[in-house]
């Protein structure tokens, strides 16, 4: 069995960690490493996330020295990462036991390299209040008008990475980011319309900040994407309608 890296940065999820690490060390897939990226300057929950990981040798704990957010956690927990595969999973979503054992095994039957799910979507009392569905990106302009990857759905061949195909240091959209440079540089992310994982919606998350994404959003464009100030809006819009259509659509 291949050794798959799962990779949790952690910033003030006290209340869904818990459930969110079990969810990783349940799974029917064993061979698993988790690394928990502590992000908190505060240190206030430390002591609470040291003691969820005496409860399985197969996690380890990462702490940062200073804020760096969640991109640059993801980018410490790769450089750590000792797994064939690379999985992602924020600190307050959830996984079904089965994910990675269904998911690792269409990967290897297709020789995919980078897979992501289908998934729910699930408030703070963990009801399911609606739900995505994953579809084929095998180039850049088909996810540039919206950021359709689940970031808790996806995983990756380690081998595919290169030095430079990072999370960016920004304070949202960091993995639209990521997925945008794997396809610009011909990389294929293959969907697997199987619901796999519920992501968790919170109104008080920085990623519910609306002027916040919309800062992000034409940084995505203008700065990654290399395009010009008429572009950069242009599809900043469409981004944003996009969001919009998902909200009303999400059922």
């Amino acid at each position: 069995m291949d050794l798959i890296t799962v990779i949790i940065p952690y910033f003030k999820k006290k209340k869904y960690i818990a459930k969110t690490l079990k969810s990783a060390t349940n799974q029917s897939y064993k061979k698993i490493e988790v690394l928990i990226v502590y992000d908190e300057t505060s240190l206030v929950d430390l002591n609470y996330i040291k003691n969820l990981v005496k409860k399985d040798k197969r996690v380890r704990l990462l702490i940062n020295k200073k804020n760096l957010g969640a991109g640059l956690s993801r980018n410490k927990g790769i450089k750590h990462a000792k797994g064939k595969y690379i999985s992602f999973l924020d600190a307050d979503d959830l996984w079904k036991s089965k994910k990675i054992e269904k998911q690792l095994e269409i990967m290897k039957l297709n020789k995919f390299d980078i897979t992501h799910t289908s998934y729910e979507i699930i408030d703070k009392y963990s009801q399911i209040i609606g739900h995505r569905n994953a579809r084929d990106f095998k180039n850049l302009r088909s996810l540039l008008k919206s950021c359709d990857i689940g970031l808790s759905t996806v995983i990756i061949k380690k081998s595919i990475l290169k030095k430079n195909d990072v999370f960016p240091n920004i304070k949202t959209k960091e993995d639209f980011v990521f997925w945008l440079n794997l396809l610009n540089k011909n990389k294929h992310i293959y969907a697997i319309n199987k619901k796999l994982s519920k992501w968790r919606k919170l109104d008080n998350s920085l990623s519910s900040s609306i002027i916040q994404k919309l800062k992000d959003g034409f940084r995505v464009y203008n700065k990654f994407m290399k395009m010009n100030f008429i572009f950069s809006i242009y599809y900043l819009i469409l981004l944003s309608l996009n969001s919009i259509i998902k909200k009303f659509y999400q059922k």
